[in-house]
């Protein structure tokens, strides 16, 4: 059956263009926490922050051997993006979605779902991040 993960991200500029975090949370199939990722990520805009979540919840889930994936984001429009349903036009944000393609070729299975913010657990890691780097 192989190692699954359920993978929150979370990412916020503030303002926006500005100081840019991320948060990650990445939960076994028992739903029990197995990482969690809350960093600053420098000069960015919130759509490239949320992307860049996603990314490195990737690589995090490919480093433990994770063969089933399915990340929760609470961005409407990274979400609709990586799974075809709205092109990418905004140049900076080319080359995260073609990151993140390259990424999920390591999985035997992904899936990205759209779900509200108030049941995104990454939400206050990548507010924790933003709120140190402005410390």
């Amino acid at each position: 059956m192989g190692k699954r993960l359920i993978i929150y991200t979370d990412g916020a500029a503030e303002p926006n263009p500005g100081r840019g975090a991320i948060g990650v949370v990445m939960v076994d199939e028992v739903g029990k926490v197995v990482a969690q990722i809350s960093a600053g990520i420098g000069w960015a805009t919130n759509n490239q922050a949320e992307y860049r979540a996603v990314i490195r919840g990737l690589e995090a889930a490919a480093k433990m051997g994770a063969e089933h994936i399915e990340v929760r984001s609470d961005s409407e429009l990274v979400v609709k993006q990586i799974r075809g349903e709205y092109r990418v036009k905004n140049p900076g944000l080319k080359p995260l979605f073609e990151q993140v393609h390259q990424l999920t070729r390591k999985f035997q299975s992904y899936r990205i779902v759209h779900i509200p913010g108030g049941q995104n657990k990454a939400d206050a890691l990548s507010r924790k991040a933003l709120s140190r780097a402005s410390d």
